[in-house]
């Protein structure tokens, strides 16, 4: 099955609603937040929000027996659902996570996204991607590009397509000369010099 994907203002309906959803058929759920600083605050708002979850915490600041006890625990089931970096991304496959809340998606480069996206749908169950926006801050226009992007493109195989647009929406800069694309980053000629 293509990911079902629901681009929307940060909501505690929508994030209990999807959660609980997946809790009932036995699934566990990735919830997405990339700020390490508030990232205990997330997971307080969130046993609060689904008091009967069993939630844990993971990010590249904790030692690495720490991350591996955490994520062979998650693995075996005896946490409901994992509060995360972009750590995640990093070829995590767990069948049993159909389910992943992506806090200010905005944030997120397309290619990004499409890979955080990648992380649930890995076994037979219909997989969700929940991908939150801020309630009052505006979009930047090339935010509103990804997001758009994003969506309309979750077919099964929209992966080129989805870089189509990535290369539309950021362009393709000069391989010969100072224009790059992203801005800040070395050109061909710098490159060259170094």
């Amino acid at each position: 099955f293509p990911i079902s994907l629901v681009v929307c203002k940060r909501n505690d309906k929508v994030i209990k609603e999807a959660t609980e959803q997946e809790l009932q058929r036995k699934g566990q759920v990735y919830y997405l937040h990339n700020r390490v600083g508030t990232i205990a605050m997330v997971k307080n708002r969130l046993e609060k929000l689904i008091p009967k979850a069993k939630i844990a915490v993971i990010h590249g600041r904790l030692g690495e027996k720490e991350l591996m006890r955490v994520m062979d625990e998650f693995e075996k089931k005896h946490y409901d659902i994992l509060v995360a970096t972009t750590i995640i991304e990093n070829g995590l496959d767990i069948p049993n996570v159909n389910t992943i809340i992506i806090n200010n998606s905005q944030n997120f480069g397309l290619s990004q996204l499409h890979q955080i996206r990648g992380r649930v749908g890995r076994h037979y169950h219909q997989a969700f991607a929940y991908f939150l926006i801020p309630r009052k801050a505006p979009l930047t226009d090339s935010a509103k590009k990804r997001l758009g992007a994003i969506e309309k493109h979750c077919a099964l195989g929209s992966g080129f397509n989805l870089s189509v647009k990535d290369l539309e929406i950021r362009g393709a800069g000069a391989l010969f000369g100072y224009a790059q694309s992203g801005g800040g980053r070395i050109g061909f000629d710098l490159y060259s010099k170094i």
